[in-house]
């Protein structure tokens, strides 16, 4: 029962890791450039929804909190896309790595400044609530993020399915130029990219923050989510989600069974090995363009 104890914590952590991998696939698909800042993005998120739950001068409900957080981190990604990475449409996308490796650095300075070093706690109707199945126990915050990343997921697939606008967003982000020639604007559509990974990241953020505390450390959790997303394959967004439950699920069967440490190097082990053996991930999609 140990085992399965583990399996359904490792999910409940998987979920939130593809939930960031999300985010960083949702970017290079758009841009084909990494955003590095993305898991700092999510501590953004974290904090802000926090802020709206916790804060004695709001005291607002988690469920308003968590909505307002992701309204408030989708606006500040697309005005981020607007004022600050727009500056280097054109240049190498070496630029765009840098500049969201130093903007990752000065997220996590404001947030300490802002929210302080000391890890905080997000108060949550699930706290302390559990469901137990036979010698399984299930809490209520695991068992909200499980079912709010399948919802979140779903949607998502809906929306670029389905809809005139994901569909735009497709195009877009397979050829920007072809995209650009049949009246698709693309600037504007690489924005709401950016707001949507952002919205993405709030929710992924405000998850993990009910079910544990926050620091501004948090944001190096991108760096777990970074390697979710190439082990399921940078161009899938079901891959992404699939990577992050590897990495969930492989963490605490690590610590528990294997010796000490290992469980700190097994995600990146995982991810070396699919580089070596299936570089372009498990959930590929190779296409070729038509020049």
């Amino acid at each position: 029962m140990d085992f399965l104890q583990l399996l359904v914590g490792g999910i409940a952590n998987g979920c939130v890791y593809g939930l960031v991998a999300l985010g960083f696939v949702l970017i290079y698909k758009a841009t084909e450039a990494v955003n590095f800042a993305h898991g700092d993005i999510m501590m953004l998120g974290a904090f802000v929804a926090l802020t709206f739950v916790n804060h004695e001068w709001m005291g607002l409900p988690f469920w308003l909190g968590l909505i307002l957080s992701v309204i408030v981190m989708g606006v500040f990604c697309y005005l981020l896309e607007v004022v600050v990475i727009r500056q280097l449409f054109g240049q190498p996308q070496f630029s765009v790595v840098v500049l969201t490796i130093a903007l990752g650095f000065v997220l996590r300075f404001f947030a300490g400044v802002i929210w302080g070093h000391e890890p905080q706690s997000l108060e949550t109707p699930m706290a302390g609530k559990t469901m137990n199945f036979g010698d399984i126990v299930l809490g209520y915050d695991e068992a909200f993020v499980i079912i709010a990343t399948i919802i979140l997921a779903g949607g998502l697939y809906l929306f670029f399915a389905r809809t005139r606008l994901g569909v735009a967003m497709q195009a877009a982000s397979q050829n920007q130029l072809a995209a650009y020639y049949m009246g698709i604007p693309v600037k504007r559509i690489s924005s709401l990219i950016w707001a949507v990974a952002g919205m993405t990241a709030a929710v992924a953020g405000t998850l993990f923050a009910s079910k544990g505390s926050i620091d501004p450390s948090l944001g190096l959790l991108g760096i777990k989510a970074f390697a979710a997303a190439v082990i399921g394959g940078f161009g899938s967004l079901p891959g992404a989600i699939f990577g992050g439950l590897i990495i969930g699920i492989v963490e605490p069967m690590a610590q528990a069974y294997a010796p000490p440490g290992y469980s700190q190097i097994a995600p990146y082990a995982i991810m070396l090995l699919v580089l070596v053996f299936r570089p372009n991930g498990l959930f590929a999609q190779i296409q070729q363009k038509k020049v």
